[in-house]
């Protein structure tokens, strides 16, 4: 919540700061042009509003002001970047050709390529193949190149000619991303080639990995002949550019600038799912939530992409605290998609976190019953529907199932580390559980709830001694969870450490959440303790006492 302010050019600036500060596009715009009000040639006020305007995805809007930008000779990327979007929507293709890429470009690749989709759109097929050419020459941007070089020959019909660049240097280009996979897929096909797109698809992708692959897989099977999607015109292949820098620079700049190129990619091509899910999943990293959801929402329910949209939808409002709505979005999907292992998979997992065990159990077993039992993932599935009958006391099914985890996984430290608590608090099979624990905690040294665990099968054992130095651990490691305290208080208590007990207790009682029914931290037993001490406790409660390992 953004606190209110006076109605000045200081106060908005400095609204505008704080809201652009927290990713806060909407009402950072908002302030941001109402400083400029005060300040109309303000360097950093324009490019803020440019920036904002193209973070949300208004890209015409953006453009007065970066025209006043240019107009002042200001450098601003952002400006620019609005400035050939516009040219390119409004087809002044020649304003576009003329600009100067010294003083007026967005960067080289960006340039370079867009020249080349420009002289594509002016129907001067012989200059944009030596643009794109000119551009493959420098250093690291082949790839780049050739990939627009063969989308270029496709959107025309040359697909012997994209063929060629996409198979050149053992089909280098055509694994340049999924995208261009894909986009090979459709080139074989229109070559009545679809056998040899299906050998390249398999080579490419896990079979099965992505159900968006499996229904172009199930077309060209049927021997479907494929549209050429990719790209139908230059202003798709200047969306395509600003997609393609956008993607590239996923994984090493900022989320707030990749964000610039694809949502202005989105702009040149609303029908670009790939842009937008990744603009979709920018917004949710950047904890804009509302505007995440929106921009999913634009993906429609005909693309084989929509239960991707979908899925990241019902993720964000989750996130977002609106469990209900995910639930929602979840269960109309699975509906819509019955065979689809993601969606059950994603309904469990929300259920089981809104503890709807019963109907996490129904759900996960959907999911077991659509994969295979020896999959590399599958022994997730089985963990945690085996909580999920842990939490419904069908102790049975549950070790069941976090047995058959480890048999698909054998040294996964989450289900060594569950199933060896959980025999710990049964008090069964102890030395088998302080086995389970001990590997957990060799592979996850660092966890506090598995240091935790290792310190509480000793403590179960009776070798107390050995346990306080894995309680202390645990409680560094986790020094505000009421469990770790409440445990390290008894472990002192059964060394004689009376007073140090009290205060691990009392700590306990601090960390607890009134909210948290669930939680393995019972307040009353605590406050039991600390009333008559832990020995008395447990004959209140008919356990056996306090016993040292070996009686000593």
């Amino acid at each position: 919540m953004l606190p209110a302010v006076a109605d000045t050019g200081s106060g908005a600036y400095l609204a505008g700061r704080q809201a652009i500060f927290q990713n806060d596009y909407a009402a950072a715009e908002k302030f941001y042009a109402q400083a400029l009000k005060a300040d109309p040639e303000n360097p950093a006020l324009l490019e803020s509003v440019v920036v904002a305007r193209l973070a949300l995805g208004e890209v015409k809007r953006a453009l007065p002001v970066a025209q006043v930008i240019e107009n002042i000779g200001l450098n601003s990327q952002a400006a620019r970047m609005a400035i050939a979007a516009n040219l390119v929507a409004d087809d002044k293709l020649d304003e576009l050709l003329a600009r100067d890429p010294e003083t007026q470009g967005v960067g080289p690749l960006v340039d370079g390529l867009m020249q080349g989709w420009a002289h594509m759109g002016r129907g001067a097929m012989t200059s944009a193949m030596e643009q794109f050419d000119a551009v493959s020459t420098e250093d690291g941007l082949r790839d780049f190149a050739m990939y627009h070089k063969a989308l270029a020959l496709a959107s025309v019909g040359d697909f012997e000619g994209a063929e060629e660049v996409f198979a050149a240097n053992n089909n280098a280009v055509a694994r340049f991303s999924r995208r261009a996979a894909l986009a090979r897929a459709e080139v074989l096909s229109q070559l009545d080639r679809n056998a040899d797109a299906l050998q390249f698809l398999n080579d490419v992708f896990t079979a099965g990995s992505d159900p968006s692959i499996e229904s172009y897989v199930a077309r060209l099977t049927a021997g479907d002949r494929l549209p050429f999607t990719h790209v139908q015109n230059a202003q798709d292949g200047m969306a395509e550019v600003f997609f393609t820098v956008g993607a590239a620079l996923s994984n090493e700049a900022a989320q707030n600038y990749v964000l610039l190129f694809v949502r202005t990619a989105v702009f040149l091509r609303p029908d670009h799912v790939d842009a937008i899910l990744l603009s979709a999943e920018l917004l949710d990293a950047l904890e804009q939530y509302d505007l995440a959801v929106e921009v999913y929402r634009m993906v429609p329910a005909s693309s084989n992409d929509y239960h991707v949209a979908e899925l990241g939808r019902a993720e964000v409002l989750s996130r977002s605290g609106k469990k209900d709505a995910a639930a929602e979005v979840l269960q109309s999907l699975a509906s819509q998609n019955p065979n689809l292992p993601s969606v059950h998979v994603a309904l469990a997992d929300l259920q089981r976190q809104q503890e709807e065990y019963s109907s996490a159990v129904v759900s996960y077993n959907r999911a077991i019953e659509l994969t295979e039992d020896t999959s590399g993932g599958n022994w997730f599935l089985h963990y945690a529907r085996g909580i999920s009958h842990e939490r419904l006391k069908q102790w049975d099914q549950a070790e069941a199932d976090f047995r058959r985890a480890l048999e698909l996984n054998p040294d996964q430290p989450q289900v060594l580390n569950y199933l060896g608590y959980s025999l710990v608090e049964r008090q069964e099979k102890l030395d088998e559980a302080l086995d389970m624990i001990e590997r957990a905690v060799a592979a996850r040294p660092d966890s506090g709830y598995i240091v935790d665990s290792l310190g509480w099968v000793l403590f179960r054992l009776g070798r107390y001694d050995e346990a306080v130095e894995h309680m202390e651990r645990a409680v560094e490691l986790m020094p505000v969870d009421p469990v770790v305290n409440d445990h390290l208080g008894d472990v002192y208590w059964a060394v004689g450490r009376a007073r140090e007990a009290e205060f691990q207790w009392k700590r306990a009682l601090s960390f607890i959440d009134p909210a948290d029914t669930d939680g393995e931290a019972d307040p009353e037993r605590i406050r039991r303790k600390l009333e008559v001490g832990l020995d008395a406790v447990l004959a209140e409660e008919g356990a056996d006492p306090l016993k040292v390992a070996n009686g000593n």
